[in-house]
């Protein structure tokens, strides 16, 4: 019989974990080679478990998703990487894509889907859901080419955008320090930084902005 494939499944939501589990145990070709709720324990499983796909969250506690694709092209070139998340927004997508992620998937996605991804991916061959390819292509066709450093919000780094995202939902700087393994001390940095980037002076405004850039989509 053929060797199923393994993959690991990387989400912060302990529910997620348990339905994508048991849809994937349904597949005769694959099997779960083990689950992680953060990037930074994705990576530092990887060496043991050796899966042939991860499934990847973007949006997680400690190392993020986009650093943990980063990390792991690094370590584990062959490893592939699929991006399931809830991000519509341009800049997610593309700073996944350039980390090395091998596909990159919605999460209202439906089972079949899901299948035809994960094997596309396994496969070699790269995998974007539907409405992800239109904006890329519609990028392309306005814009010549991907979008470049040129305005302030391609300045900020990831992990800004992602406080910028809980600041916009209304958490306190201790809740995202929690929530992101780091001191109050940074977190007020970050906000600082974003505050100073985008010539926004209160959550208000940093709110507004994040509306408008897609953050707050479920």
């Amino acid at each position: 019989m053929p060797e199923k494939k393994r993959i690991l499944i990387v989400e912060d939501h302990t529910l997620l974990r348990a339905g994508l589990r048991a849809l994937l145990t349904q597949e005769p070709d694959v099997e779960i080679a083990g689950e992680a709720s953060n990037g930074r324990d994705a990576v530092q499983s990887i060496g043991t478990l050796r899966p042939h796909l991860v499934l990847m969250d973007l949006s997680m506690p400690g190392m993020n998703g986009i650093e943990a694709i980063r990390d792991i092209k690094r370590r584990y070139p062959e490893t592939r990487v699929l991006v399931l998340t809830i991000h519509k927004a341009d800049e997610y997508i593309h700073e996944s894509l350039r980390a090395g992620a091998d596909g990159y998937l919605l999460k209202d996605a439906t089972h079949d889907e899901l299948r035809v991804a994960i094997r596309s991916v396994l496969s070699g061959k790269p995998y974007l859901s539907p409405d992800i390819a239109g904006k890329i292509i519609n990028g392309y066709l306005g814009a010549g080419n991907p979008p470049g450093p040129s305005c302030a919000w391609d300045s900020l780094t990831h992990r800004e955008r992602e406080v910028l995202k809980l600041v916009a939902e209304g958490h306190p700087n201790k809740y995202i320090a929690e929530y992101f393994n780091l001191s109050v001390k940074t977190v007020e940095k970050h906000r600082s930084n974003l505050m100073k980037k985008l010539d926004l002076h209160n959550a208000a405004s940093l709110t507004a902005y994040a509306i408008e850039k897609g953050l707050l989509a479920s």
